[in-house]
């Protein structure tokens, strides 16, 4: 059985106890402060656990007109991917500190790719300590050699994850559920700390990616969240979904969010907010 939305601690140390070969990736990240993900992770990471940096393996390169964390054309990942030690059928577990919001992007990224068995560790480090799970400042040994890199297609357990762009979204505003994953005060546009311009795409409804979680800071319920965003659908209840927050990376949470609750994820827009508001000539919303 594999698992390909979350994982539980108490999962994972199962999986290890029995000997399952297992694909950590440790993905703490912090925007203000680009090297917080690379000192936590030498502080302390799970054991055999490798860093990934949002910006140098989980993202594209920005032309300015891209956004902040474009996705990446999809032979550089598939090459980190083999370099991490995966194979089609191992199991990846990716985790942060932060609520899992870098560790969604990891997931679907690696979703994008093709690959079926990842999964993000519900509750992160803290639900890991809490169940008994030792951290660890030894580094991980290298892949085991040949590690080929996974090139598209890739084979697969679950279908690749869709990505919409800019001019597709413009031509079908009035026919998706667009949901923006970012603070309702960014979404109103009362303040904007990272982007030129406050605001929202016209249409789009707010659904902060923290609500997907619960007060222990794990996810809530399949249930509770089916419910949750069943109520977001409004008039386009049989329409698309399309996720985007300010860079695509917030939004993949709701993506996972959704699909933990057995609904149809959707589609990101990579380029989010960050890449609509670089050009003038889009419309912008407030309020």
């Amino acid at each position: 059985m594999t698992n390909t939305t979350l994982i539980s601690a108490a999962e994972m140390l199962a999986l290890q106890a029995a000997g399952q070969p297992l694909v950590l990736l440790d993905c703490g990240f912090d925007l203000a402060d680009t090297a917080a993900g690379e000192r936590a992770y030498a502080a302390g990471h799970l054991k055999g656990a490798r860093h990934v940096h949002l910006d140098r393996d989980l993202s594209g390169a920005k032309t300015g007109g891209n956004g902040r964390h474009p996705s990446p054309d999809r032979a550089s990942p598939a090459a980190r991917a083999g370099n991490w030690g995966l194979t089609p059928d191992v199991q990846v577990v990716c985790y942060d500190d932060q609520g899992g919001v870098y560790a969604a992007r990891a997931w679907w990224l690696l979703r994008w790719l093709g690959h079926g068995a990842v999964a993000v560790l519900n509750g992160g480090r803290g639900a890991w300590a809490t169940a008994g799970g030792a951290l660890t400042t030894d580094l991980p040994a290298p892949a085991p050699a040949p590690a080929p890199a996974p090139q598209p297609p890739y084979p697969t357990l679950a279908p690749a994850m869709p990505t919409v762009d800019t001019a597709a979204l413009q031509e079908r505003l009035d026919a998706v559920t667009l949901l923006d994953a970012r603070a309702p005060e960014r979404f109103r546009g009362e303040v904007e700390p990272l982007d030129p311009v406050a605001g929202h795409i016209p249409g789009a409804q707010c659904r902060f990616f923290r609500l997907n979680l619960a007060a222990d800071g794990r996810f809530k319920s399949a249930e509770q969240l089916r419910q949750e965003f069943a109520a977001l659908s409004g008039p386009h209840a049989q329409s698309p979904v399309v996720h985007q927050c300010g860079s695509g990376v917030t939004a993949c949470h709701n993506l996972l969010a959704m699909a933990h609750a057995g609904l149809e994820p959707g589609a990101l827009y990579p380029g989010s907010w960050s890449e609509w508001c670089s050009d003038p000539a889009r419309p912008v919303a407030r309020g």
